[in-house]
């Protein structure tokens, strides 16, 4: 069962309809009894998110373009896998797998697919170039759902092996953050066959005693934020690594929880001055929730923290890595934190802006960073 096939995204109107009248029906919960963010979603907020979903939002245009990029599934260890794969003109071009997280999806990389795999277009050189491949994790967008335990983050990264293999790619690169740091990570720790090198927009360090008796300014932050998700932004990943099925009805069958659960961490997670908006167009953001909504994965993306939550944990890493720090990350690691378990660090980059989506949120930067990046290792 090692074929390709191409897959064509046509969501019949039926599910749209079903969509929209959803939607007309929700019950909403009274207004919050704050000013700001702290209790979640703010009503007057996602009311006029919803809003737009409901009258402004084109699912056709994102469906189009997903299939204009080139779509396949190919099954692997049982289980079909979906992803994007666009090749370069290039001869040269090095082929590279990027991996996304929760909440998000392969609509993450929308920005940065056609200045990876056309650099000369965008101000790169030809050498530049890379094959692009972003799948689908199991249980997330249009990847099919396990259905049996085991689906953990380092099975996870031997079929993205058996994936770059079945493309033909026998010396590749990989690329990720959030759970997809945590799959490019077990890459790395496992040699995964073919792969040459990583790079990770969020990399795991923990600190040392010495650390925490004398902090630097970098540990002083990074204490801080992970006290903070800690205390306030981890609640999410606590009901999905304990008990995702009970969040996961909720989540499958209203658009409005599913939006109120999602829209937050953008919010919360994004280089924004008050409003995701200010880092994330609406309909970028509505394009990934329906990869949400349309293959009903609420419970089935959940399912990962309680497959592989102990995965982000700082791991020894032989393989050469690069590392890309964006000022807003949920869980900042110090340049300090990361050389103990990265001995082969070739590339490190402080970035000026940007949060926990470093392809979405900062294209051009993320894009120059894997140039850089990578060219140490070609």
């Amino acid at each position: 069962m090692s074929e390709v096939r191409p897959f064509t995204l046509a969501v019949p109107q039926s599910q749209l309809d079903d969509l929209n009248a959803r939607i007309d029906l929700a019950r909403w919960p009274e207004q919050e009894t704050v000013s700001d963010w702290s209790q979640g979603t703010p009503l007057a907020a996602l009311q006029d998110f919803v809003g737009y979903w409901r009258h402004h939002y084109d699912w056709r245009r994102c469906e189009a373009r997903l299939n204009a990029l080139g779509q396949f599934i190919t099954e692997i260890d049982g289980l079909d896998i979906h992803f994007l794969h666009v090749r370069s003109s290039h001869p040269e071009a090095a082929p590279l797998i990027m991996t996304h997280g929760w909440p998000g999806s392969v609509i993450e990389f929308m920005g940065v697919i056609e200045p990876l795999t056309d650099p000369v277009k965008f101000g790169g050189k030809a050498e530049d170039a890379f094959h692009v491949v972003a799948p689908s994790l199991p249980g997330f967008g249009f990847s099919g759902k396990p259905t049996s335990t085991g689906w953990g983050v380092e099975k996870i990264a031997r079929a993205w092996g058996t994936l770059m293999a079945r493309l033909g790619y026998d010396r590749w690169f990989a690329q990720g953050g959030d759970w997809g740091s945590a799959v490019t990570t077990a890459i790395g720790v496992q040699q995964v066959a073919g792969c040459a090198g990583i790079h990770l927009n969020m990399p795991i360090g923990r600190p040392e005693p010495e650390d925490l008796a004398n902090p630097t300014p970098p540990e002083l932050k990074a204490l801080a934020a992970l006290k903070h998700y800690q205390d306030w932004d981890s609640g999410y990943s606590t009901q999905q690594r304990t008990r995702p099925q009970s969040v996961g009805y909720g989540l499958v069958d209203s658009p409005v929880g599913l939006a109120g659960w999602i829209y937050e961490k953008m919010w919360a997670w994004t280089d924004n001055a008050g409003a995701p908006e200010d880092a994330l167009t609406r309909d970028a953001m509505l394009d990934n929730l329906m990869l949400y909504w349309l293959p009903a994965t609420g419970a089935s993306s959940a399912r990962l923290y309680w497959e592989s939550f102990g995965a982000f944990a700082p791991q020894q890493i032989e393989l050469p890595v690069a590392v890309s720090a964006f000022p807003r990350e949920i869980l900042p690691t110090p340049r300090k934190w990361a050389e103990r378990n990265f001995p082969n660090l070739v590339h490190w980059g402080d970035m000026d802006k940007g949060g926990h989506f470093a392809a979405w949120e900062q294209p051009d930067a993320f894009v120059g960073e894997l140039r850089a990046a990578f060219a140490l290792m070609r």
